[in-house]
């Protein structure tokens, strides 16, 4: 399954990431690379962890795009 994240920059130059469909699924990183790689661990351990306690796991549905403004 692919989820939808969500990045951010921080003022001091870090990023974080968080997923829509999986509330509580956050990670950081100062790089780009390193938030991508921090991000699939979190998403791996949280379904992992649902899984465990015979939750459900959220599908896949937040979608994201870009928009051009003036």
């Amino acid at each position: 399954m692919k989820y939808a994240v969500v990045v951010e920059r921080a003022q001091d130059g870090s990023y974080s990431a968080y997923v829509p469909d999986l509330p509580g699924c956050v990670s950081c990183g100062d790089t780009l690379d390193e938030v991508r790689a921090a991000i699939a661990g979190a998403i791996q351990l949280h379904i992992e962890s649902l899984r465990e306690n015979n939750e459900p796991v959220p599908p896949a549905s937040a979608l994201t795009m870009t928009v051009d403004a003036a």
